[in-house]
């Protein structure tokens, strides 16, 4: 596999095709926690953990899996990575663990995980499809990063609240105060603002793809109209 290769894998999973932005899957998990940028970061790299061990395991026996219990195979493969680090977050950060709650073993049944398996590790090398897993996760670790961000700015006025859920008690120094005496915006924090603030980098998202393939259009047409 070529760095070309691994880099077209991590720009497709990071941007062309974000599994936030652009296949619109997994709405549920990224709208309830992403009212922090803990909250939301961490539940984001559980997913991408999964992805890609699921990814790399799944792809080699593919072969081997029956047509008719390809999903089955594959979810319980995916229940078994997703029940090992609940366990591991309960024993080792069991504070995030009780906040984050039932989206932790959601992640079995989220459709960004198994669309992907079936997309690409169905069909890929083991190699291809654990760098594409990570992409995927690491792409959806970052819709969720900057959601949970604008997210917690507008709604607390701080950033990294609840660090020490992870890090422990001496991490509270880390939370960023933005916004001093802040009494907070309701609706940020609210089910409605989580939609609002996601459509907002959508439309952003989207407005930057038409620019650069405007861009890229300007550049070739001169060209082609010298040859």
């Amino acid at each position: 596999m070529t760095y070309q290769e691994v880099k077209d894998i991590f720009y497709n999973g990071l941007w062309k095709q974000n599994t936030g932005l652009v296949q619109l899957l997994g709405l549920c998990p990224i709208l309830a926690v992403s009212s922090s940028v803990v909250n939301a970061v961490s539940l984001g790299l559980a997913t991408a953990l999964v992805m890609t061990i699921a990814s790399a395991t799944i792809s080699p026996i593919r072969s081997a899996v029956p047509n008719e219990a390809r999903i089955p195979v594959f979810i319980l493969i995916i229940a078994v990575l997703v029940t090992v680090i609940q366990y591991a977050m309960n024993a080792y950060v069991h504070a995030l663990y009780l906040v984050l709650g039932i989206f932790i073993p959601l992640i079995t049944t989220n459709c960004i995980v198994l669309a992907r398996i079936e997309a690409f590790a169905s069909k890929q090398p083991p190699f291809q499809s654990a760098i594409d897993g990570l992409a995927m996760g690491l792409g959806l670790t970052a819709v969720l990063a900057v959601l949970g961000g604008m997210r917690e700015v507008f709604g607390h006025g701080t950033l990294l609240s609840g660090i020490d859920m992870v890090f422990g008690a001496s991490a509270k120094a880390w939370v960023v105060t933005i916004v001093p005496d802040y009494h907070g915006f309701l609706l940020a924090i609210l089910p409605p603002g989580a939609f609002i603030t996601l459509g907002l980098l959508i439309a952003g998202k989207n407005y930057m793809s038409m620019r650069a393939a405007a861009n890229e259009k300007k550049r070739i047409i001169p060209i082609a109209s010298a040859a």
